[in-house]
């Protein structure tokens, strides 16, 4: 190309080159580059732990980088702080949400940025219009005034989006954004994404799913234990191909399941009637059973009663009515220590709030329900040696990284290793139920097969497993029976095998002739 051409070419909106970062002899980062170019989407792929997030911190200023160069729409940068990468345009939405929830949309978006009338009274009216008209323009539709307590996981995000958007953002780094996502609040942000892109935007998409890099992502790439691999158009590859690049081994998408030899009853639940916090009644004699060696899949739109369900079932939450039997003996309302001793184990939707104690380390945290058992502990002494090799053990086992991570704290980890942190504890507490609520959540299509293929050997050894996600897909490839929840009753059960994805997303959205059988 000549100097001119050169001299004409729009400069890339980011440019990372050679980036190194360590943490003490640790190399999260090992000499990354990356382009993203104006008006894209462009997905950054690789395993839990790869290093994804540690480069879009970079990115944003929270961490500096060992060695490397940065250039923002062609210049070089060197971004310190947050609120450098914000004065550069550049946003980041973090997979976990840094909203108030007992703030309005509005006053969270402008909380730091707040606009005064007359350099003293605070004028939310102003700041209010202005979100409202960024929400039109970009198709977020959010409702200013509602409260962040108040509204769904999806609508959140699109407060997150709004935020970086009002503090004019050009550059939007979203990590794991469909992770607590419906199918439907996918499609929509795909949309959004879209929309910011026609505007001239760049998107940044950190995420574990193919197919929505299939879907939306203009390029991808590639980074696997910290090392660049590659970078593609995504057109020109299959998820297979991604897949493979990712993980650097074949993948299997499918999961091998032998036919079905249900026993006896585990689980059973009778006429379950429950309310939210707003005193609203949202299971309405819901009815269910699970038997030893079978796996059910709740299948369901987020809100129509799951998370009250396996509340209930978990002791986290009282019931008003129904009756709930484990192993024959009552279950209803008991205390979740009580459930737990029974035979129920979980792996829970929200890894931080009810999976791990992120200031205690990965091994503690491994123990959690058995430290005081030993060889664990004896006579109210801890066996250090012991809870440490245990904890080596399950970390090599799991793949849970970085390795030596037994006694960093769990919320040191990314994301996706604190989900395998507690998969590792809950599969080998061997209890006779597993209640597995969205577990893959931010987990990489290596991660994805490893566990699948744990809950499948859960049941192939005679325990019962009560699966609820909101990935369709997960649903059906592992469920022998799946029941379908909507407005707090079970509406739809049929063995896995004897119905498909449109018959299913009929009666999720309350269509079709309800079949409970």
């Amino acid at each position: 190309m000549t100097s001119e051409g050169n001299e004409n070419r729009i400069p890339a909106a980011v440019e990372m080159r050679g980036i190194v970062k360590m943490f003490g002899s640790f190399k999260a980062n090992d000499g990354i580059n990356l382009t993203v170019n104006k008006g894209e989407i462009h997905a950054i792929l690789g395993e839990n732990g790869a290093g994804k997030s540690t480069l879009m911190n970079i990115l944003y200023g929270l961490y500096q980088p060992t060695k490397g160069e940065i250039f923002i729409n062609g210049k070089k940068a060197h971004i310190d702080s947050p609120n450098k990468a914000i004065e550069l345009g550049i946003g980041m939405v973090h997979q976990h949400f840094m909203l108030v929830q007992p703030f309005t949309v509005t006053e969270n978006i402008i909380l730091g940025l707040e606009p005064v009338k007359h350099g003293v009274r605070l004028d939310i009216a102003s700041a209010r219009r202005r979100v409202v008209e960024i929400s039109k323009r970009y198709g977020l539709n959010v409702d200013p005034d509602a409260k962040i307590e108040d509204i769904s996981v999806g609508m959140q995000q699109r407060v997150e989006i709004l935020k970086v958007l009002y503090r004019g953002a050009d550059i939007l780094i979203l990590d794991e954004p469909t992770s607590s996502l419906t199918p439907q609040e996918i499609l929509e942000l795909v949309e959004i994404m879209r929309n910011l892109t026609r505007e001239g935007k760049s998107v940044i998409l950190i995420t574990h799913k193919l197919k929505e890099i299939k879907e939306c992502a203009d390029k991808c790439t590639i980074i696997r234990q910290g090392k660049y691999i590659s970078t593609v158009n995504v057109s020109d590859v299959t998820e297979h191909d991604l897949a493979s690049m990712m993980v650097g081994r074949n993948v299997e998408f499918t999961v091998d399941k032998a036919p079905i030899q249900p026993g006896e009853t585990v689980l059973s639940v009778r006429d379950l009637h429950a309310r939210d916090y707003r005193k609203v009644e949202v299971l309405r004699g819901l009815s269910i059973d699970v038997r030893r060696g079978e796996i059910v899949g709740i299948a369901g739109i987020d809100g129509n009663g799951q998370t009250e369900l396996v509340e209930i079932l978990t002791g986290l939450k009282k019931a008003t009515h129904g009756s709930v039997t484990m192993n024959g003996q009552d279950a209803y309302n008991k205390s979740p220590r009580y459930l737990y001793e029974l035979g129920i184990s979980s792996i829970p939707a929200d890894r931080q709030k009810h999976g791990l104690v992120l200031d205690f380390s990965v091994e503690d945290n491994l123990l959690l329900q058995n430290i005081s058992n030993r060889p664990y502990s004896f006579l109210g002494t801890l066996n250090r040696r012991a809870i440490h090799a245990h904890a080596t053990e399950l970390i090599e086992k799991f793949d849970v990284r970085p390795r030596g991570c037994e006694t960093h704290p769990a919320g040191s980890l990314s994301g996706g290793n604190q989900q395998k942190v507690i998969i590792a504890r809950e599969v080998t507490n061997d209890k006779d139920l597993l209640i597995a609520v969205n577990p893959t959540r931010g987990l990489d299509v290596g991660a994805i097969e490893y566990v699948h293929r744990y809950i499948v050997d859960q049941r192939n050894k005679g325990k019962a497993v009560l699966l609820v996600s909101f990935e369709l897909d997960e649903i059906m490839s592992l469920s022998d029976r799946i029941d379908v929840i909507f407005e707090g009753k079970i509406v739809y059960s049929a063995p896995g095998k004897e119905t498909n994805e449109r018959q299913l997303g009929l009666m999720m959205a309350g269509g079709g002739e309800h079949h409970v059988g």
